[in-house]
């Protein structure tokens, strides 16, 4: 006897979109993007390079700038249709400092985090 997998309401499937937040702090710049895993590829990124960014950024590498990263990255996502992401820390990174004023920041702007 085969027992069939259990039916998940909609409202729930659509919050269950493979999307994988990742960040990479250096000496300089933030960066943080968000890589669909099924086709590995990036949905969005944002970071302290871009041009368009520093001249709005005071400094490119403090809590500030992980801030700023983080919201414009939530817009940019929040434009492609895509409400959640879930996060992927590396084992150094903790959720302190410009860790959390990236998920913070993505997480006042409206994304869901799971």
């Amino acid at each position: 006897m085969v027992i069939p997998p259990p039916v998940r309401p909609p409202r729930i499937i659509n919050f269950l979109k493979p999307y994988v937040l990742k960040m990479h702090f250096t000496n300089k710049y933030v960066s943080a993007q968000v890589i669909h895993t099924p086709t590995a590829t990036v949905a969005s990124s944002a970071s302290s390079q871009e041009k368009a960014l520093r001249s709005s950024l005071g400094t490119t590498r403090d809590v500030a700038a992980a801030a700023k990263i983080g919201k414009i990255l939530a817009e940019r996502l929040l434009l492609k249709d895509i409400p959640a992401v879930s996060v992927h820390l590396k084992r150094e990174q903790k959720y302190h400092g410009k860790v959390k004023a990236v998920i913070d920041s993505l997480r006042d702007v409206g994304v869901k985090l799971l």
